[in-house]
């Protein structure tokens, strides 16, 4: 992370949901802003503020402020989004913006201690000015006005990188249908693969064709999730008759499909953080990675995932689910 904020010559947007750095970690992402700011480089941080508490998932972000203030004193522009009643899920960085030399940081993770030393994340880099173009356009629609619910309303067009890998970004809540509905055509389609690897698996168009494709039994269906949040969802879900075919589903497929469940521990104020945090869906050749848990909740936050089409990272993903499925009782590796 240091690294790559250390490659700034012009700019930095970051969009994060929970910052809560300690000891080292922080001390070193300290450093690598206050350089910047040295080095001329103009460094913005938008972070979540609030929580809506009665939510099972995600937990809740615990912005540390005295570190807040840090960044402030040393020439950062900060702006807290407010999280209510939709959350600032994004957790993305935006380098030199509008330069031939533009990139972004992008993922599952989280800026906290837990996030790289407990959980399971998943991070990207994109050289690409076009990418980080359209990252920046999202980044300053919550900057300029920071409501959550009118972010996100970007169409995005597929993108060649120099090695003719294929991209293109979905941001919610304003495209957030167009991303669950995207998800569910790839893994209705898929004829070879399908990998799940989320917290939860809660959005009604992914988890209903998900279960077709499992009850039809000709696609290699494997996966993880963490069994805390979702036996958390579940109750919610047994106190709605309406949700009643979500808990047949789920368990459908996590049964015929021999998915891994992290039993994390639950969620409370100071606790150890260690949840199965990465967020990924590998359909055949498309991987969709980012901030999205495959929640319906997900669909009005302010989240960020990249499409990419391409045999190589679905190859590196798919062996990535499959290591941490493994390890939480999901199918055994093979040989």
């Amino acid at each position: 992370m240091a690294s790559f904020l250390n490659g700034a010559t012009a700019s930095l947007d970051i969009a994060i949901y929970d910052l809560r750095l300690e000891a080292g970690p922080g001390a070193t992402l300290l450093g690598a802003f206050q350089a910047a700011v040295k080095r001329g480089v103009h460094v913005r941080l938008m972070f979540n503020q609030d929580h809506p508490a009665d939510l099972p998932v995600p937990p809740p972000a615990e912005i540390d402020w005295a570190f807040v203030d840090q960044l402030k004193a040393a020439g950062i522009e900060t702006k807290p989004i407010p999280g209510v009643p939709d959350l600032m899920h994004h957790k993305y960085v935006v380098r030199d913006a509008g330069t031939p030399q533009a990139a972004v940081l992008t993922g599952s993770t989280n800026w906290t201690n837990d996030s790289w030393n407990r959980e399971e994340n998943v991070i990207l880099t994109i050289a690409s000015p076009a990418i980080a173009a359209t990252f920046e356009q999202n980044f300053m629609e919550l900057w300029q006005n920071p409501v959550v619910a009118l972010s996100g309303r970007i169409s995005a067009p597929w993108e060649s990188l120099a090695d003719s890998t294929l991209l293109r970004l979905y941001f919610c809540p304003g495209r957030g249908l167009k991303l669950v509905h995207a998800m569910a055509r790839s893994i209705a389609s898929a004829q070879q693969r399908i990998r799940i690897c989320s917290p939860v698996v809660t959005s009604g168009p992914v988890l209903g064709t998900l279960a077709e494709v499992v009850d039809h039994g000709k696609v290699d269906v494997a996966g993880v999730y963490d069994a805390t949040q979702m036996d958390q969802v579940q109750r919610q879900w047994g106190e709605q008759p309406t949700a009643e075919w979500k808990i047949a589903a789920f368990r459908g497929i996590i049964a015929a499909a021999k998915f891994g469940s992290k039993r994390s521990t639950p969620y409370a104020v100071g606790s150890v953080h260690d949840f199965m945090h990465a967020k990924i869906l590998v359909a055949d050749d498309y991987v969709y990675a980012g901030s999205f848990n495959l929640s319906h909740s997900g669909e009005q936050n302010a989240e960020n995932v990249v499409q990419i089409e391409s045999h190589a990272v679905a190859e590196i993903c798919t062996a990535y689910i499959d290591r941490v499925a493994a390890t939480y009782g999901g199918r055994p590796l093979a040989g």
